[in-house]
């Protein structure tokens, strides 16, 4: 008896080496961190983690999208899980974002420098970094507000950007991004 043996669909062209990725990745962190984003091409990036340009532009479809993925690989948002006080959920998340973002502060005062003059990294870096961020503190906040252990007053918009303001201008400082920071931070918001 025969039977009809089904045969794998081939793909096009060669397969995609996972391994690729990563090395793609921590190539394009040290190229920012050394030169700065306006200097770094995809050319430079294809040759020094010894890929071809495809390679990239198979993963990646603008130099904004690698570079964000490059800094933010290690920087995703864990979802937080609202299970306890909101000043203590809002301590949470800043000490998470801090300790992440913390270690690439010279690296990140270059991508917010370079966003101010390229509209097509400002775009993917608001859309990637910053809005998803402010998203996370507004629901924080807005819990908060709904358990009743924040003023239902509060004026969340600006309590998102205070926070924010706070992170960005110690960022752009130089200043300390820690622990103790996070703990102040997250009091001030609460209390006030």
């Amino acid at each position: 008896m025969e039977t009809d043996k089904v045969q794998p669909a081939r793909s096009a062209g060669r397969p995609r080496d996972e391994e690729a990725t990563p090395a793609l990745l921590e190539v394009t962190r040290k190229l920012v961190s050394e030169k700065g984003y306006a200097d770094v091409t995809i050319a430079s990036i294809a040759s020094a983690a010894g890929v071809g340009r495809q390679t990239i532009y198979r993963r990646w479809s603008s130099k904004a999208e690698l570079v964000l993925d490059a800094f933010l690989d290690s920087a995703s948002q864990d979802e937080v899980i609202d299970s306890g006080p909101v000043q203590a959920t809002l301590e949470r998340f800043l000490a998470n974002l801090f300790r992440i973002i913390g270690k690439d502060g010279p690296a990140i005062r270059n991508l917010i420098a370079s966003a101010q003059t390229d509209e097509a990294f400002l775009k993917v870096f608001r859309e990637r970094f910053v809005l998803p961020r402010a998203e996370i503190a507004a629901t924080i906040i807005k819990s908060g507000i709904s358990r009743g252990e924040l003023s239902d007053s509060l004026d969340l918009e600006l309590s998102v950007d205070a926070l924010h303001g706070v992170f960005w201008y110690r960022l752009l400082q130089g200043r300390p991004l820690d622990d103790s920071l996070a703990v102040r931070l997250s009091t001030f918001l609460t209390k006030t």
